[in-house]
């Protein structure tokens, strides 16, 4: 009987244990997560979501103090089009956090950052082209292109001295979406060198409508695997979206993929970014807690815990202190919500928003809950200890868990 172990992930002439920790954001796949990934010989994701945010809680910066401070005359308007970010900003937060993981890293493994298109950040072109490219600089591994069809962001990097260099690669969820891909960045003569097969069940935003439960990972896997087989390209896949345990991993790499990228477990651990009070509404969960909704002001589905503080809650766009959903003209879908609901409740003190939340303040403050289908199953990984909590535990266990367990076995903790 196979364990993950006996699989490697090929880069070129680099080995790595076919394990990716998935780029969970604003900062819960954090900075020791992905170190304490590539120490095991896997790779970690860092999440460029919210950097500025971000670098101001870990490194002391100022970056969302000032960004409010210049638009705070704006704050009762409606129209959040002279709202930018200033993109000095963006580009030191960005070097800050990816250059200080960098320099920390061990092991044989690898670091990746994963990058949102639906950060559009009221100029989706050109800070997206900072944050690629000073993720580049700073030294990343590699960058996972997520959100979105990505499909100018290869040439955005194209002029780039590590484009070639740095490990590239897509998050789809179907064939389709990565045809689209191939075919815009076909004349830059240069493959994405992984592809990540996110089905169904992943937590967060879906690459899928509503009616998602049509869908099978394995299904789009040997749909995606066959197409690669019939163009000869020897490009990497990655299965990504509800694998809970090491035999979920292995009857993927039976069946093509290279490498699993997961996520949910990790939630549960010392090293996640979620605080402790949090963690432990995500182990305590039953299945019924969990829903498909769309409050996301992106447009796409989005799995959560439903007694999300987020969801319902009819907090004042932030937009001039964080702003990171406005689109190139400054709109956002939660401030037309938050507006129609303060028009027609016009001497409430306090509102309700039900139709969208405000994703960046509540991501900021960690109440807006996403999660994986399986977030249920975390209270079977973990011991219930004398005061009803549930014992949190270490990266590298649950890491350890998947690489070497066998017949659906999940390794409790001592």
């Amino acid at each position: 009987m196979k364990c993950v172990d006996d699989f490697r992930l090929q880069f070129g002439k680099q080995e790595l244990v076919p394990i990716i920790i998935g780029g969970m954001g604003v900062d819960i796949s954090t900075a020791e997560l992905a170190l304490e990934a590539a120490r095991l010989g896997g790779i970690g994701h860092i999440s460029d979501a919210m950097l500025p945010t971000v670098s101001d809680r870990r490194y002391e910066t100022h970056f969302i103090k000032e960004k409010l401070k210049q638009y705070k005359y704006n704050i009762d308007n409606s129209d959040k089009s002279l709202v930018k970010f200033d993109l000095g900003h963006i580009a030191e937060a960005t070097r800050l956090h990816v250059s200080k993981t960098m320099e920390a890293k061990r092991g044989e493994g690898m670091i990746f950052i994963n990058c949102m298109e639906k950060l559009t950040m009221n100029a989706p072109r050109e800070t997206l082209r900072v944050r690629l490219r000073t993720a580049l600089d700073a030294g990343i591994d590699g960058i996972t292109l997520s959100a979105g069809l990505h499909l100018g962001s290869f040439a955005l990097m194209e002029d780039h001295p590590r484009f070639r260099d740095a490990r590239l690669g897509i998050i789809v969820s179907s064939l389709r979406a990565l045809q689209l891909f191939l075919r815009k960045t076909a004349k830059l003569n240069r493959l994405p060198d992984f592809i990540v097969v996110e089905g169904p069940l992943a937590g967060g935003h879906l690459g899928f409508d509503m009616d998602w439960a049509k869908y099978d990972l394995h299904t789009i896997m040997a749909e995606i695997y066959q197409y690669l087989q019939s163009e000869k390209l020897n490009i990497p896949l990655i299965a990504a979206g509800g694998i809970f345990t090491g035999s979920d991993a292995v009857s993927f790499l039976e069946n093509g993929a290279a490498a699993v990228q997961v996520a949910t477990r990790f939630t549960a651990v010392h090293e996640c970014g979620l605080p402790e009070k949090v963690i432990q509404e995500y182990i305590k969960a039953t299945e019924d807690d969990i829903e498909v909704n769309t409050v996301s002001p992106t447009g796409y589905p989005m799995r959560m815990l439903k007694n999300s503080p987020a969801i319902g809650s009819g907090i004042r766009p932030g937009c001039e202190s964080y702003g990171y959903l406005l689109d190139g003209s400054g709109h956002c879908a939660y401030i037309e919500a938050y507006n129609r609901e303060v028009a027609a409740h016009p001497k409430a003190k306090k509102i309700s928003v039900k139709e969208k939340t405000c994703l960046c303040t509540h991501m900021r403050n960690f109440n807006c809950w996403t999660c994986g289908h399986y977030t249920y199953r975390l209270k079977d990984t973990t011991r219930r200890l004398p005061d009803g909590s549930y014992q949190i535990l270490s990266a590298e266990h649950v890491f350890r868990d998947y690489q070497f367990s066998v017949d659906q076995k999940i390794a409790l903790p001592d």
